[in-house]
Parts: C-alpha cells; sequence; structure tokens
C-alpha cells in the first residue's frame, strides 16, 4: 500500500484518487470544499508531508469563450493557463521536507513541462509527466481501463520512478493496458494529438453527415459503418458514429490550443483552425435543418434534449448543443432545453406544453456503448404528441403520435 496524495480533486481529480483509494492509502487536497468516503481530504502540509507519491491533477484552462460551446474559429489562438499548475509545484517545494515523486496528470501542449514546470520543482523530486485518457461521466472505469498509459521522463527512457509508477498502475487496473514511456515532449504530443485526432474523426464522419443531406440517397451509417470496418489501413470502430459534434472540456480547447503551437513554432499551416472551423459550420448546417422544419410545421417550438455537452454529466462547458443553439438564435429563432442535470440552468425548462420539435442531443448507449454500458437515453420530458424528434444518432423510431427524423439518412427507403 502506497502513501499517494492528489493535489486537485475536482470533477475528474477526486474520482481518479477514489480510484487509487481502492488499494492505497490516498489524500487529497483542493482550493475548494471536497468531501469523500475513501480519500482523506486534508490540507497542503500534511497531503505533501504524508505522500510519497503527488499527483498533481489541477485544471490547465483556456479563457472564457474557448472551449467551443459558441464560435471560437475566429477567435485568436490562445495556449493553455499554467498557474494552477505552477501554483501546485510551489506548495510541493514549500512544504516538502523530503524527496517526492511528483507526477503530473495535467493536459499541456508539447514543451511546456520542459520549459515551465520542471525547472520550478526542487532537484530533490522525481517528476514523471502522465496525462489521463478519461472522460466524464466514465472516469473510474477509464481510470481503471485505459487504452494506453503514458509516462513521459525527461530522455524518454524507462528511469526508475517511472518503472515504479507502471507497477503502481498494475495495482489498480481491470485490464492490461500498454505502457507508452517517451520524453516529456512526446508524451505531451500523445496526449493532445490523442484528443485532436477523436476531433477530426467526429468531423470527417459528420462531413459524410452534410453530404448525405445535399445528396441524397445516403444512409451515414452505411458509410460509416464500412469505414469503421476498414482497420486494416485507415480506421477503428470508436467516434465512426456520425450525429453530434466533438464537444466537452477538452477537445475543442486542445484544437485552439494547437492552434496557438502552430503559430508559435511557425508551422506554415493550421489543419487545427480547419477541423474547429468545419465543426462550426457543421453545427451552422444542423441548426438551419432544425430551422427549416420549425417554419415548415408552422413555426413549431425548438427544444434540445440535452444541454450538458454528453449525457449522465452536468457540464455545459464545451457543449456542442449551445453551439447548435447559437446558429438557431441567429435565425431569430427561441430555442429552449430540457436537461435535468444541466449546470447551467439559462433557457433550461422542466416540460414542454404542446407539440415541439426536439434535437435528440443525447444518446448514452453510443456515449457510454464501450465501457459496457447498454443503457439507452430516457426522455427528459413528456413529448406532446404530434412532435417531431430529430435525431442525429439515428436510433429512435417513429411512433403512432410522434414522428422520428433520421438526420443523416436520405435513403428513400
Amino acid at each position: 500500500m502506497k502513501k499517494i496524495g492528489f493535489i486537485g480533486i475536482g470533477k475528474l481529480g477526486l474520482d481518479c484518487a477514489e480510484v487509487m483509494a481502492e488499494k492505497h492509502e490516498v489524500r487529497g487536497y483542493d482550493i475548494y470544499p471536497r468531501t469523500s468516503d475513501s480519500v482523506k481530504v486534508c490540507d497542503i502540509e500534511e497531503l505533501v508531508n504524508e505522500s510519497e507519491w503527488i499527483f498533481i491533477a489541477v485544471p490547465t484552462p483556456h479563457a472564457e469563450g474557448y472551449d467551443g460551446s459558441v464560435p471560437s474559429s475566429h477567435m485568436e489562438p490562445r495556449d493553455f493557463g499554467h498557474d494552477a499548475v505552477i501554483d501546485a509545484i510551489n506548495k510541493v517545494n514549500q512544504h516538502a521536507q523530503s524527496s517526492k515523486k511528483v507526477v503530473l496528470i495535467s493536459t499541456v501542449l508539447p514543451g511546456t513541462t520542459r520549459k515551465k514546470f520542471v525547472p520550478l520543482l526542487d532537484a530533490k523530486h522525481q517528476f514523471c509527466y502522465n496525462p489521463y485518457l478519461i472522460a466524464m461521466g466514465s472516469v473510474k472505469w477509464d481510470m481503471a481501463n485505459p487504452e494506453m498509459v503514458i509516462i513521459g521522463t525527461e530522455d524518454g527512457s524507462l528511469t526508475g520512478v517511472a518503472g515504479e509508477l507502471i507497477e503502481l498502475y498494475k495495482t489498480i487496473m481491470n485490464n492490461d493496458p500498454r505502457y507508452e514511456v517517451g520524453t516529456w515532449d512526446e508524451c505531451e504530443a500523445i496526449k493532445i494529438f490523442y484528443n485532436t485526432f477523436i476531433s477530426a474523426k467526429v468531423g470527417l464522419v459528420n462531413m459524410i453527415q452534410d453530404f448525405a443531406l445535399r445528396i441524397g440517397n445516403i444512409n451515414v451509417d452505411v458509410v460509416t459503418d464500412a469505414l469503421a470496418r476498414s482497420t486494416m489501413r485507415i480506421m477503428g470502430p470508436k467516434y465512426m458514429t456520425a450525429g453530434m459534434g466533438d464537444a466537452g472540456a477538452c477537445h475543442p480547447r486542445d484544437n485552439i490550443a494547437l492552434r496557438w503551437l502552430a503559430k508559435e513554432y511557425n508551422i506554415g499551416y493550421d489543419l487545427f483552425d480547419t477541423v474547429m472551423h468545419a465543426r462550426e459550420i457543421q453545427a451552422k448546417n444542423l441548426a438551419m435543418f432544425l430551422v427549416d422544419l420549425s417554419v415548415l410545421n408552422e413555426r413549431m417550438p425548438i427544444v434540445i434534449h440535452g444541454k450538458a455537452y454528453k449525457p449522465d454529466v452536468e457540464y455545459c462547458i464545451g457543449s456542442y448543443s449551445t453551439l447548435v443553439a447559437h446558429y438557431i438564435e441567429q435565425e431569430g429563432v427561441d430555442v429552449v432545453y430540457v436537461d435535468p442535470l444541466a449546470d447551467n440552468k439559462d433557457q433550461v425548462v422542466d416540460s414542454v406544453d404542446g407539440p415541439a420539435i426536439f434535437l435528440w442531443a443525447h444518446n448514452r448507449k453510443i456515449t457510454y456503448e464501450y465501457t459496457g454500458d447498454q443503457r439507452d437515453t430516457q426522455p427528459y420530458c413528456t413529448i406532446a404528441p404530434g412532435s417531431i424528434i430529430v435525431d442525429p444518432w439515428r436510433k429512435l423510431s417513429s411512433t403512432v403520435d410522434v414522428e422520428v427524423v433520421h438526420y443523416g439518412n436520405t435513403r428513400n427507403s
């Protein structure tokens, strides 16, 4: 049993710490009040001095407006914010009376750790960069069942502390992940390009969806399913269902940060701007589809079923639903949301009176199926007879009372 401390036990850090606490003695510290049944929440001095391992799990945020919940491709690219990481390192230096094994899990751009963080850390400490591949709504499952564990060291070698970290992770893993060891810079690149590959992948499958709507006689799922099975050269099946765009607190902002990096190092081109711009146009296309459908149906009100960026979480940061709503409202059409969990209650209603056009933004089975969770999304409110559901996932079926439109399928049969 190891003595482990987590600096930062917020929406991601706490769940990760609790997974560690299933096998180890874990303390947690945060600038905000937190509670846990398995992690001892304490002050920073106790955490630092009573822990052998110190995991820094603080946010690296962007400025307001850069999360992707509203158009951002026109804005000046920016790097992540590093203040919270620097503050955590300073706290370790201030309170540590002996050598500690410090592990940074926060996402940063390639080159940041070497330039900004390691020079600040007292030389007596050992350091690894270890970004996590975890997602809200399935943090604990992802923590114990990762596709890979990314571990960065100064020269990319499997140094003593990196080997010890691998042995530590083996105690909590439910699967048998591969361990990718590289330099700090390589591991920063693995994490952020992993995320932007997903953004690009989602953008490509949603582009096929746009073509299906323009050309006709195309069911986007026939195309994407064939591509998803083409694992010899191009693809794997995950993120190969066209639907809502990439969203959340990480992926959109990672593309924005990579735009900054491309400019900073004068790469000469900016693929990430294209990814973000395509994401916004795809949202606008969906919005116009909803507006046109409303006009065709005597200006039936538009309701977005799910304001948070994914089902089963409350966070509206980086929400594709609010991006779609932005473009609907640009057309002078009102929109409301139904979402019992949304942390931003602006325009969220508990019920909808009469028929409406519903955008079925959430599909929890598609979102969480990889974890083994097969449950479908249940309606967040009563769907009145005469309503129309626009299903970008193409999984719902029409009933006698409610018509379902499969967005992205223009086959006649």
